[in-house]
């Protein structure tokens, strides 16, 4: 049986691991406010952004762009991009083997695929698997930027437009409802048409919410339709990247809030264990002393006896 001592230790360890975990918590869910307060400000202009392309399509059909499938003779890919969104560390529960085992799952379905790696934990991850790495971007996960989604939106348009992949795929975690979040895998490139609103193309895309005069207006388009197309995908995709990396790091901090919550409920139950058992020794010790006591105080009284009886 331990000493009080050694239980003593352990229950002063517990208690500096909880005050840890704690303050993991309550950072994690600071920092899970502050990403979605900066997603919330973001999200109205690339709403705007998709809403101006589906207004587009709902008055030209016929737009021709690399970075949407014709609406007939659909080509199969043959060469995939993926981008893995994952963490810096651990410490937050399956968030990153979850993303990691799907993107794993994903890649192995492909014979030609570039990898592209968002995050520590993930580029370690592979690098150990030897998996070849693309590109791994550096910067940390923990502060998703627009800046980044568009340094990282760049490299990948500049391979699409290359013709070097023929398909962009995004690998990361999306919260639900601001509770869990599960693994979502999003093609990034090329657009499908019906995918703004609808894929009815006989109906000319025309939403079932447009009112008749806003599908009627016409727009000019200078210097044309595609060009115009062109030059509002590449803000679009940087703003679907921006979205992925705040969803993601949302999703670690929620998974790491959640993990933190169950570590400091099982350091909780372990010192009430703890304390029981601490009680118990001590008592052990207590009752051990007051029975020494006693046994030496009958030895001594016993020894006075008999040196009586013998004068």
């Amino acid at each position: 049986m331990a000493s009080l001592k050694e239980i003593k230790d352990r229950m002063n360890s517990v208690s500096n691991t909880r005050k840890i975990t704690n303050a993991m918590y309550l950072i994690s869910s600071t920092k899970l406010r502050k990403a979605k307060m900066e997603l919330d400000k973001a999200r109205p202009y690339f709403d705007l952004q998709e809403s101006e392309i589906k207004k587009i399509f709902e008055r030209r059909l016929d737009v021709h762009s690399h970075y949407f499938y014709p609406m007939k003779g659909r080509k199969p890919a043959e060469t995939y991009a993926y981008l893995v969104i994952t963490a810096d560390k651990g410490l937050a529960g399956a968030y990153n083997h979850n993303v990691l085992r799907t993107a794993e799952e994903e890649m192995k379905l492909h014979k030609n695929v570039e990898l592209y790696v968002v995050g520590s934990y993930g580029r370690n991850y592979f690098i150990k698997k030897n998996v070849p790495i693309e590109k791994s971007f550096l910067y940390t996960a923990q502060n998703p930027s627009f800046r980044r989604a568009r340094e990282i939106s760049s490299l990948l348009l500049q391979r699409f437009n290359e013709r070097k992949v023929d398909e962009i795929r995004v690998i990361y975690s999306n919260m639900e409802n601001g509770m869990g979040s599960n693994v979502k895998i999003s093609r990034l490139l090329p657009f499908d048409r019906g995918s703004f609103f609808g894929n009815d193309a006989e109906s000319r895309f025309t939403s079932a919410n447009a009112t008749e005069s806003e599908v009627t207006t016409e727009y000019d388009f200078f210097p044309s339709v595609t060009d115009v197309i062109n030059n509002i995908v590449p803000s679009y995709v940087a703003g679907f990247i921006y979205g992925a990396l705040v969803d993601s790091f949302c999703s670690e901090q929620n998974a790491r809030m959640t993990a933190m919550s169950s570590a400091n409920e099982n350091a909780t139950q372990l010192l009430a264990e703890l304390s029981v058992q601490y009680n118990r020794v001590r008592q052990a010790a207590i009752t051990q002393e007051i029975t020494e006591v006693s046994a030496g105080a009958k030895a001594e009284k016993n020894k006075r006896k008999k040196e009586a009886a013998n004068k």
